[in-house]
C-alpha cells in the first residue's frame, strides 16, 4: 500500500505481512483474518484520521457490515481513559493522549431509502441518529441527514398521505397528473429532486468528504449507486436493482416492499469530489471475493462502480482473507512462497485451468500449464508425468461422485440448518436417495425459527383466513375435543394431514384447514388459553396488529414466536410430504435469533445447551452442517456453525462418541469450489423434480406463503435451472 497510515503500518507488522504493490491492483489493499478484526481496523484508522482532521466532514455506512467498526469506535471512545483502552491506541499506532473531538465533524449521511417514514426503526435516518449521533457523538446540529418526513411535505401531512402504497412513479416528473393525489406527488416528487441538488451543493460547499467509509454490494455498488452507475453521478432519487433489493429485503420487511423502494443516495462524483478524501471499502467473506476481485482490478468501469476510487490516491480496501481469495496477484505470491504446496491448492489451479481452457482435466497440455501464471508454479510440484498427474486428478473426482453412490445403511442423521430452506437448497436431492434406505433414521433440526422471513402481510391473510374458519361448526366441535392441545402429538401430525390429503386432492380448503388448525394450535401454544371466546378476540387482535405495523420493523416477542412457528409449519409440511411425523422435526428456536439489526453473538450458556439435548436424544451417527464461514452467508449460519461446533465437543466428552461423521454442506449463498468438495452427488432429472415439487407445491395455491415466494421466484429465480450438482464437502 502506497501513503501508509501508523496504523496501517503497524497492522501488516503485527500480522508479519510485507508492503506489496500488486501490478494488477488499482486500489490500494490490507487483508486481515477476519471480521471483528476488520471492524478493530476500521475503526482505528477512522479514530486515527479523525485526529489529524478535527472539524472536516465524515460519511460513515449503515447496515450490518459495519457492526463491529460501529462497536469498536463506540466502545474506545467511551473508554478512551482507561488502562486497556489507551494500551490498544498505543500499540496499533493512535496517538492516546489526543481524544478526537467528534462533535466538531460534519457528518453526512449516505443514502435513505423512499419512501419511508424516517421515525421506523429499519430507516436509515433512525439508524444514524442510534449508532453515529447519539452513539458515537456527533453533533447533530451538524449532521446532514435524509430525513424523508421533511421533505416536501407541510404541516399535518404524512408521507404515507402523499404515498398511500409507498410507490412512487418517476414518470410524473415528465407527466401530466390525472388526479388530485397524482397532482399532489408530482409537487413532493420536485421538492425531493431540489433536496437532492441543494444536498449535492452543501456538501461541495464543505469541501466533499474528508473520510468515507462504505461496503460493497452484491453487485458491488458503493452507497446505492448500483452496477452501471455513472461515475459521474451526484446525489439523487433513483430506482435500484434486483440484487441490492434482494438485499434489502430482510431491512425492509420482503422482497416484495424492497422491489417498490427507491432510494436517495449520495453519487459516485459525490465520493470523489475531494481528491484528498481518505474512502475505505471493508468487505468481508468469501462470498464478496469476486466482486472484490473486479472492483480492485478492473479499470474503471461503470459496470462496477468501486472501480470510481481509483481517482483517489487515499482509497482502499480493507477485507479479510475469504474476500481476498480472488485477486490474481496475491493468490500467485502464496504459492509461489510455498515450497510445499497443498494438494487442495493444485486441486484448485488444475480444475480453474480446465475451466478456462474449456478441455477436460485429461486434455490440458503443457503448454495450457506454461500460459497460465499459476499453472505454471504449481507444474514444478508435479511428481511424475503430466498425463499420470491429470489422470489421478480426474480419478479423484470419480472417486468424490462414487462416494455418494454408496448409500449408507442402519445410520441415524441429524440433519440440521441455520433456516428452514436450507437443507432443501443445499442436498434435498441427494437426501431422497438417503431417505429410499428404509435402515436409516432421520431427523430434522432447525436451530432458528428464522420470523424475520415472515411477512405482516401474510400474517394477516392467515388471521382473516382463519377467522373465517373459526365461525364453523367442525372448529367449535374440535375446541371442545381438546384437538388443540400443543402437547398432544397425535393431533399435531393431523394437521400436517390435513394439509397433504388437501395436496392430493387439490382441495384448497382442505389445504387452508390444516393450516388454521396449526395456526389455533401455536395461538393455544402462546396464549396459554383455549377458550372459544378468547381465541376470537386473540385473532381480532393479531388482525387490527398486522395491518397498523409497518413492514420490517421489530416485532413484540410473542408475535416473533407466532411468526416463527408459522415458518416451521413449512418444515413440518415438508417432511411430512416425504412421510415423517413432526417428531422428527426438532425446532430449537434458538435465544441469540431476536430480530435485531446486529444479530448477538451466541453464549455457551444459552444456546449450546438445546443442542446439545438433541444430540442426546438423537445419538446421530452423522451430522449435517451448513458450512458458512463468517461473512460468507448470513450471520446466522455462522453463529449457528459455532453452537453446532461447542455442541459436538461437549457431546463428545461426555458420552465417549467419536465416531460422528460431520457433513459440510453450502446452499445459494457461496458454493465450494470442486477442489473443496470431497462428496459429489449425481443429481437425476427425477431428484430434481421432486425438489421442484417440495418447493413449488403450493405455488399454484392462493395462500402460499410470501416467504416462500421470495426465496424461489424472487431471490433464486435461477436456481433449478442451475443446480445441476449438489455437493457436499466432509
Amino acid at each position: 500500500m502506497e501513503n501508509l497510515s501508523k496504523v496501517e503500518e503497524m497492522t501488516l507488522a503485527q500480522m508479519d505481512q510485507k508492503q506489496i504493490y500488486p501490478p494488477t491492483e488499482k486500489i490500494n489493499s490490507l487483508i486481515v483474518d477476519n471480521f471483528p478484526t476488520l471492524g478493530q481496523l476500521t475503526a482505528l484508522r477512522f479514530l486515527e484520521w479523525a485526529q489529524q482532521n478535527e472539524g472536516w466532514t465524515v460519511s460513515l455506512p449503515t447496515g450490518k457490515t459495519p457492526e463491529h467498526f460501529i462497536k469498536w469506535v463506540t466502545h474506545i471512545i467511551h473508554t478512551w481513559r482507561n488502562k486497556n483502552t489507551q494500551e490498544l491506541l498505543e500499540n496499533n499506532g493512535v496517538d492516546p493522549a489526543k481524544k478526537p473531538d467528534l462533535r466538531s465533524f460534519h457528518f453526512i449521511q449516505i443514502d435513505e431509502f423512499y419512501p419511508i417514514n424516517s421515525a421506523q426503526h429499519n430507516s436509515y435516518y433512525y439508524y444514524v441518529n442510534k449508532f453515529y449521533v447519539k452513539g458515537m457523538g456527533f453533533d447533530p446540529q451538524k449532521a446532514m441527514l435524509i430525513n424523508p418526513n421533511t421533505i416536501g411535505l407541510i404541516d399535518g401531512e404524512h408521507i404515507e398521505d402523499v404515498w398511500p402504497e409507498y410507490i412512487v412513479d418517476l414518470s410524473l416528473r415528465t407527466s401530466y397528473p390525472k388526479n388530485a393525489l397524482e397532482k399532489r406527488q408530482k409537487q413532493v416528487l420536485e421538492a425531493v429532486d431540489q433536496f437532492c441538488t441543494d444536498y449535492e451543493n452543501k456538501i461541495r460547499k464543505l469541501g466533499g468528504i474528508g473520510f468515507f467509509l462504505g461496503g460493497i454490494g452484491p453487485d458491488g455498488h458503493i452507497a446505492f449507486n448500483v452496477q452501471g452507475s455513472d461515475h459521474f453521478s451526484t446525489t439523487r432519487l433513483t430506482p435500484t436493482n434486483y440484487e441490492t433489493q434482494a438485499a434489502a429485503a430482510s431491512d425492509l420487511g420482503g422482497i416484495e416492499i424492497s422491489r417498490n423502494r427507491l432510494v436517495i443516495t449520495i453519487g459516485l462524483q459525490t465520493i470523489t469530489f475531494n481528491p484528498e478524501t481518505t474512502a475505505i471499502i471493508i468487505a468481508a467473506g468469501e462470498a464478496k471475493a469476486h466482486i472484490v476481485k473486479q472492483a480492485i482490478q478492473s479499470e474503471m468501469n461503470n459496470y462496477f462502480p468501486a472501480s470510481v476510487l481509483q481517482k483517489l490516491k487515499n482509497a482502499s480496501f480493507y477485507i479479510t482473507k475469504g474476500a481476498a481469495k480472488l485477486l490474481d496477484e496475491r493468490f500467485l505470491l502464496s504459492i509461489s512462497n510455498d515450497e510445499a504446496l497443498k494438494q487442495h491448492t493444485i486441486q484448485q489451479v488444475i480444475a480453474d485451468l480446465a475451466l478456462e481452457k474449456n478441455k477436460k482435466l485429461t486434455e490440458l497440455t503443457r503448454d495450457d500449464f506454461m500460459q497460465s501464471r499459476p499453472g505454471k508454479v504449481i507444474f514444478k510440484h508435479f511428481k511424475g508425468k503430466l498425463e499420470d498427474v491429470l489422470k489421478a486428478e480426474e480419478l479423484d473426482y470419480i472417486q468424490r461422485i462414487n462416494r455418494t453412490l454408496n448409500m449408507p445403511k442402519n445410520c441415524t442423521f441429524l440433519h440440521t440448518a441455520p433456516h428452514h430452506d436450507d437443507i432443501m437448497l443445499a442436498y434435498l436431492p441427494y437426501l431422497v436417495r438417503l431417505m429410499r434406505e428404509s435402515s436409516n433414521i432421520h431427523f430434522f433440526n432447525y436451530l432458528t425459527s428464522g420470523f424475520n422471513a415472515v411477512t405482516n402481510k401474510y400474517m394477516l391473510n392467515l388471521v382473516e383466513l382463519t377467522q373465517k374458519f373459526l365461525t364453523s361448526a367442525n372448529f367449535k366441535r374440535l375446541i371442545n375435543e381438546n384437538y388443540f392441545d400443543p402437547t398432544n402429538s397425535l393431533f399435531r401430525n393431523r394437521d400436517v394431514f390435513q394439509y397433504l390429503d388437501g395436496i392430493a386432492s387439490a382441495n384448497q380448503d382442505d389445504m387452508d384447514e390444516g393450516t388454521v388448525r396449526r395456526l389455533l394450535r401455536n395461538l393455544v401454544e402462546i396464549y396459554e388459553e383455549d377458550s372459544f371466546d378468547n381465541l376470537h378476540f386473540r385473532i381480532d387482535e393479531l388482525s387490527n396488529y398486522f395491518k397498523t405495523q409497518y413492514p420490517g420493523k421489530k416485532d413484540m416477542p410473542y408475535i416473533q414466536q407466532l411468526k416463527g412457528m408459522t415458518r416451521e409449519w413449512e418444515a413440518d409440511i415438508l417432511w411430512g410430504f416425504f412421510g415423517y411425523s413432526s417428531d422428527s422435526v426438532i425446532h430449537s428456536r434458538l435465544g441469540f435469533y431476536k430480530g435485531d439489526i446486529f444479530t448477538e453473538e451466541p453464549t455457551l450458556e444459552r444456546d449450546v445447551p438445546p443442542f446439545l439435548e438433541v444430540l442426546k436424544r438423537t445419538n446421530p451417527d452423522v451430522v449435517t452442517v451448513a458450512f458458512d464461514p463468517e461473512g460468507s452467508g448470513p450471520d446466522t449460519h455462522y453463529k449457528v456453525l459455532q453452537i453446532i461446533s461447542a455442541a459436538l465437543k461437549l457431546f463428545q466428552k461426555k458420552t465417549g462418541k467419536n465416531d460422528i461423521k460431520i457433513w459440510g454442506y453450502r446452499n445459494v449463498w457461496y458454493r465450494f469450489h470442486p477442489s473443496e468438495a470431497n462428496h459429489f452427488v449425481p443429481v437425476t432429472h427425477n431428484t430434481r423434480a421432486i425438489l421442484n415439487d417440495a418447493f413449488f407445491i403450493r405455488l399454484v395455491h392462493k395462500e402460499l406463503p410470501h416467504f416462500l415466494v421470495m426465496n424461489m421466484t424472487d431471490l433464486f429465480p435461477d436456481l433449478l435451472k442451475k443446480y445441476r450438482q449438489s455437493n457436499i464437502s466432509k
